[in-house]
């Protein structure tokens, strides 16, 4: 149960990221529980995680803001093991590195940060960039499979959310990346000129096949005359 202290200071923290939501987070205590939050990351352009969306939990101790959080990340990423406790500065693993000055706010924008480099520590795992970014292809869809994120997090659970999810993701796409989609295999010029190669082979094969039976035609009539003789 949580302390009077550590009522209202999260109860503030709340309403402050109501009011200003860092970029890319979203955070929100249970309703019946406010030393349990859980939290969506979207995966920041230029990174791997592009267009992921990473679901975890927040549980913080009863005497909060003296004693810091437990961090999980539930969303298979390709960078922390799933429903694990991370070794983090700002983590119960490290009480005495605590700061009682650091949020909510200050917390998930550490661990963002963190999963954007490769550094090595309790809970996380080491995948390719290819790995990360078929993962974050897959994290909303392994998202709604899980019971708690449909509860707590309903209003990025409706195909309006989806659509707009996967629209933004489109958006920050950058040139790069959207000039290697035009010109990769299956693109439309890629696709002219598979379809263009493909109409000439016919065409010489055909007249490849008009030849022949011209030449046998022919062929065969000249031994005809050499038999008549």
């Amino acid at each position: 149960m949580a302390t009077k202290s550590a009522y209202r200071r999260l109860t503030k923290e709340f309403m402050e990221l109501q009011k200003n939501p860092p970029p890319y987070i979203v955070a929100r205590p249970v309703e019946n529980n406010i030393l349990e939050w859980h939290y969506v990351i979207q995966g920041p352009p230029d990174t791997p995680y592009q267009g992921g969306e990473y679901y975890g939990r927040l549980t913080f101790p009863s005497d909060y803001p003296y004693k810091p959080p437990s961090i999980r990340m539930t969303t298979p990423s390709g960078r922390f093991q799933p429903d694990t406790r991370l070794c983090l500065t700002m983590s119960d693993f490290h009480p005495s590195l605590w700061n009682p000055s650091w949020s909510v706010s200050t917390i998930l924008n550490g661990l963002l940060s963190f999963m954007t480099t490769n550094e090595n520590t309790t809970g996380s795992i080491n995948t390719t960039d290819a790995e990360k970014r078929m993962y974050a292809a897959r994290s909303h869809r392994a998202n709604l499979k899980m019971a708690k994120f449909r509860d707590v997090f309903p209003d990025l659970c409706t195909a309006d959310a989806t659509a707009q999810r996967d629209e933004a993701a489109k958006r920050r796409r950058t040139p790069k990346q959207q000039q290697q989609q035009q010109t990769s295999p299956g693109s439309e010029p890629s696709s002219t000129i598979t379809r263009t190669v493909s109409r000439w082979r016919r065409w010489v094969f055909v007249l490849m096949v008009f030849i022949y039976l011209i030449l046998s035609k022919l062929a065969s009539r000249s031994s005809s005359a050499s038999s008549s003789e």
